[in-house]
């Protein structure tokens, strides 16, 4: 930072905070004011990581700014109890309910204990492959992440051929690409994939590496949905897997989606 007067109060000016995160000072300023502008999660990473905010405070900072996306899909499917009971009664076995986007319905609480607290940023999404392709540490977790990723890209481009031209799944995509590249990339290939086997390696921050069979249950009762449910793959991944659990009074509201398909 270039040599400024000497200050009063301690902290960054709003120039120097414009400077820092590669934005202009008008538009900072009309952020502070809460003017209607067009911030972008980029821009919001930027000015989160030049004033060094942490989890709860990015998370204030893209609730204020609106820039939590829209999960309208997912705002208005109804999920009958009798899936509900199905999903938590697998226990002890994670299982989550996922639609086609990817978006997480329902999951049990040895779902939200395995993949608790992955992220580095707020999970907002509550979409498995949203918060995949912005979380930072996700490659460092999962080993297999490019081959996972690629798989999860192309399920949705199946997906997709049932719902061209629809808006909210046409924003949705559009939205994904304008921040991931990533996926820009692999949009661009128009890979097509069904269901298949497949196991995941999680590294868990306590309970070590997992390996784990993905296995997908058919919901005849909502054809857009399915349930994921993860089994250990061998007898340590088996021994270490309570060691996955959380206390309920520690857990959030809203549980961060994993690496699911």
């Amino acid at each position: 930072m270039p040599a400024g007067s000497r200050r009063r109060t301690p902290g960054l000016r709003r120039e120097e905070v414009a400077l820092l995160a590669g934005v202009g000072v008008t538009w900072y300023t009309w952020l502070e004011q809460g003017r209607q502008i067009n911030a972008s999660m980029q821009v919001l990473d930027a000015v989160a990581r030049t004033l060094r905010l942490d989890r709860a405070e990015r998370e204030h900072l893209y609730r204020l700014a609106e820039a939590t996306p829209l999960r309208t899909e997912c705002a208005r499917t109804a999920v009958p109890d009798t899936i509900r009971e199905i999903v938590h009664s697998l226990e002890p076995l994670p299982a989550s309910l996922i639609n086609s986007r990817f978006d997480v319905l329902v999951s049990n609480d040895a779902a939200d204990g395995l993949f608790w607290e992955w992220h580095t940023m707020p999970c907002i999404h509550k979409n498995t492959l949203w918060c995949c392709l912005t979380e930072p540490s996700a490659r460092g977790k999962f080993p297999e992440y490019d081959n996972q990723v690629r798989y999860m890209v192309a399920r949705l481009r199946s997906a997709y051929a049932a719902h061209i031209g629809d808006l909210d799944w046409e924003e949705d995509i559009r939205r994904l690409a304008s921040l991931s590249r990533e996926f820009s990339d692999l949009w661009a290939r128009h890979e097509v994939a069904d269901h298949e086997q497949r196991t995941l390696t999680y590294l868990h921050p306590l309970a070590g590496r997992l390996s784990l069979a993905v296995s997908e249950l058919d919901v005849p009762a909502m054809p857009e949905a399915r349930i994921v449910v993860y089994t250990p793959r061998d007898d340590d991944t088996r021994s270490r897997m309570p060691l996955t659990r959380q206390p309920r009074t520690s857990r959030q509201t809203q549980p961060a989606a994993s690496l699911t398909g």
